[in-house]
């Protein structure tokens, strides 16, 4: 659906160097849209997981979810997006339920902290509850969303929403604000993690074995926004572990057997997006793929 962080690629207002590419035709990076996947057992009933304020865009190029996807003659409306789960409360993550306001059916699911954030926002009153049931989940708890597709949220370490800081900020902490999630079928399991402060032994043991991981690729380098004249915010500040360096994700995951690993929630500074570049050529070395919009990952 989206491979890019928030704000998309390029951002809208971004003349950063690998933003200034795009800007100038470059052939070299290709424009990518605010991180979402949706995930199905059948190919029929899918679950969006985190909603980008693309959402529309998003949809209009993906048939698999589109109204025409197996709606009968006679149906004015209908969408096979089954429901919808959020990882958190991050802008580029809830915006795009205010595109699924059109009273469409389906339950939103997120945990009890996530939830009360988009409850405390009257504005998301226009998801008529008459329609849009909202369903906490806790983490840990196994449920099936859509027919077939086994789901289990758990904590990763992460922060409040940028909205919601105050004070000092608690990076790193495990709770309810930033989830992972397991996704599970016919045997095949993937991992959701578009949003990770530190790779932990524990998530090391949870992810080992799995058929496929989508990971926070956000920043290259922990300071990569200040090198591009950006801002001062690291990506470790900003909740999100760095793909180099020491405690980087690049070899975090090297040892543990997983399939297909992939990059997702890429920000708009990040030279992987540059087909070719130093930093993409290393991330490919490594054994990782670069998420673009539209990418498919089946058995």
């Amino acid at each position: 659906m989206g491979s890019a962080a928030g704000g998309g690629y390029p951002q809208w207002n971004c003349l950063c160097d690998v933003c200034r590419l795009y800007w100038t035709g470059d052939t070299r990076v290709s424009a990518r849209s605010q991180s979402s996947i949706a995930a199905s057992a059948d190919g029929e009933n899918w679950l969006l997981l985190n909603a980008s304020p693309d959402l529309r865009e998003q949809i209009m190029r993906s048939p698999p979810i589109s109204p025409m996807a197996g709606a009968a003659d006679t149906t004015r409306r209908a969408s096979p997006i089954g429901a919808v789960l959020v990882t958190n409360g991050d802008v580029d993550h809830v915006a795009g339920l205010l595109t699924l306001r059109e009273k469409q059916n389906f339950p939103l699911y997120g945990t009890a902290g996530v939830l009360e954030v988009i409850q405390q926002n009257p504005i998301f009153s226009v998801l008529d509850p008459n329609c849009v049931e909202r369903r906490p989940v806790a983490v840990g708890q196994v449920f099936e969303p859509v027919p077939g597709l086994e789901v289990e949220i758990f904590s990763v370490p992460g922060k409040v929403p940028l909205y919601l800081e105050k004070g000092e900020v608690d990076v790193g902490e495990e709770g309810e604000m930033t989830v992972g999630v397991r996704l599970s079928a016919h045997g095949q399991t993937a991992y959701y993690i578009p949003g990770c402060a530190a790779v932990t032994e524990p998530l090391r043991e949870r992810v080992r074995g799995a058929d496929a991981l989508l990971f926070d690729g956000t920043v290259f380098e922990d300071d990569e926004m200040a090198q591009a004249g950006v801002g001062p915010k690291t990506g470790r500040r900003m909740g999100h572990i760095p793909i180099s360096g020491e405690g980087g994700s690049l070899n975090a995951f090297d040892d543990l057997g997983i399939g297909h690993r992939t990059y997702i929630h890429i920000n708009n500074t990040n030279p992987i997006l540059i087909e070719g570049s130093d930093q993409r050529q290393t991330v490919e070395a490594a054994g990782w793929q670069v998420a673009k919009d539209g990418m498919e990952i089946a058995p």
